[in-house]
C-alpha cells in the first residue's frame, strides 16, 4: 500500500468519528506505530484536527464539528463532480437539488477559468428533464443517515410502512443502499424477523442510528442489486403481461433490460413481464418496431387498441 492509499485509509477510519486504539489502527494499516503517526501528523498538516490520547491505552480521534479542510482534486475530477451535481435535478431525493446548487457553485468558484469555461459549455449545450412525474420522494436526511450507518456498520431503528400493512418498528443492520429506477432501497438484515430484507427509503421515517456496532453477514445474493431484484421479482403486481413478438429474442433483451424476461420462440419471441403500470409494456412493445400480438392481461390488450387508433387518427390528418 502506497503512503497516498495509506493516508486515505486512515481518513475514511478517522471519519466514522470513533475512537481508534493506537495498535488496532497500526494492524489495520499494517504500519508501525511510528509511522501511524507520521500519518497523522501528515493529515493534521492538511488541515483535519485528530485528538490524540498517549500512553498503554492511547489513540486517535478525529474532532468532529472542524471546517472541511482544503479539497485537491484533478482536473478531470473537478469537471466530473460538477457534472455530477447538475444532474441531481432529476433525484427523488427531496431538497437535494437545493444542495446541489450550493455544492456546485463552490465547486465552480475553486475551478480555474479554464475548468469553469468547461462547465459552461456543458451546461449550454446540455437539456435534461426535471424530477420523474410519479417517482416517491423521501428526505434527504433519511438518505445521509442510512449511508452512513451503512458505511459504519452501525444498528439502525426506524419505523417502516410496508406495503399495504400498518406501520411496524424495526431494528436491522444496514448493508448498503441500491437506487433503482425511481426508486432507492436499503437492503439490511432484520433482527427481528431473522432475516435479509430491502426497504423502500419513502416508506422509511425517523431513521436513529444506535451507536451499536455490528460485523457484517454473507447477503445470499451477488450483490444488493441483485437481491433489491430478486425480491421485486417476487413481489405480486397487478398486471402480468405476456407477448409475442416476430423479432430475435437477442434484439429485444436490451430493451427490456432487468425489467422482464425474454424467451426465444421459433423465428420470434416471447415476452414476460410483471408490473402495476401498463405504460413500460406499451412503451418496449411500441418501441420494437417489429409486429407483436398481445396474450395478457386484457387490459394492455384494450391499451394497444386505443393508443393504435389514436395514432391512426393522427397519420390521416
Amino acid at each position: 500500500m502506497s503512503t497516498s492509499e495509506r493516508m486515505l485509509r486512515l481518513l475514511s477510519l478517522l471519519q466514522t468519528h470513533r475512537y481508534w486504539p493506537g495498535p488496532e489502527l497500526s494492524d489495520r494499516l499494517e504500519v508501525s506505530p511510528r509511522t501511524l503517526r507520521r500519518d497523522v501528523d501528515r493529515l493534521r498538516d492538511l488541515g483535519y484536527q485528530v485528538d490524540a490520547v498517549r500512553g498503554a491505552a492511547g489513540g486517535y480521534q478525529l474532532r468532529a464539528g472542524g471546517s472541511l479542510p482544503p479539497l485537491l482534486l484533478e482536473d478531470e475530477e473537478a469537471v466530473a463532480i460538477a457534472v455530477g451535481l447538475r444532474s441531481t435535478a432529476t433525484t427523488a431525493v427531496s431538497g437535494v437539488d437545493d444542495w446541489s446548487v450550493q455544492a456546485l457553485s463552490k465547486v465552480l468558484s475553486l475551478m480555474p477559468p479554464r475548468l469553469r469555461r468547461q462547465m459552461d459549455a456543458v451546461a449550454s449545450q446540455t437539456e435534461s428533464p426535471g424530477p420523474w412525474e410519479g417517482a416517491p420522494s423521501f428526505d434527504a436526511t433519511v438518505l445521509t443517515t442510512l449511508a452512513q450507518a451503512c458505511r459504519d456498520s452501525e444498528l439502525l431503528r426506524f419505523d417502516y410502512a410496508a406495503r399495504e400493512a400498518e406501520v411496524t418498528h424495526r431494528r436491522v443492520e444496514p448493508l448498503r443502499l441500491v437506487s433503482l429506477g425511481r426508486r432507492w432501497y436499503l437492503v439490511a438484515y432484520d433482527r427481528d424477523r431473522l432475516d435479509w430484507r430491502s426497504f423502500r427509503l419513502d416508506r422509511i421515517a425517523d431513521p436513529e442510528p444506535t451507536g451499536q456496532r455490528f460485523r457484517p453477514r454473507d447477503l445470499p445474493a451477488e450483490d444488493a442489486l441483485a437481491f433489491v431484484q430478486q425480491g421485486i421479482r417476487r413481489m405480486p403486481q397487478r398486471h402480468a403481461v405476456r407477448a409475442r413478438l416476430a423479432m430475435a429474442a437477442d434484439d429485444l433483451v436490451p430493451r427490456v433490460g432487468r425489467w422482464g424476461t425474454v424467451t426465444a420462440d421459433g423465428d420470434g419471441c416471447v415476452l414476460e413481464m410483471n408490473v402495476d403500470d401498463l405504460d413500460w409494456p406499451l412503451m418496449v412493445l411500441a418501441g420494437s418496431g417489429a409486429d407483436f400480438e398481445v396474450e395478457s392481461p386484457p387490459e394492455l390488450v384494450a391499451k394497444v387498441a386505443e393508443v393504435g387508433a389514436r395514432f391512426s387518427r393522427t397519420a390521416r390528418s
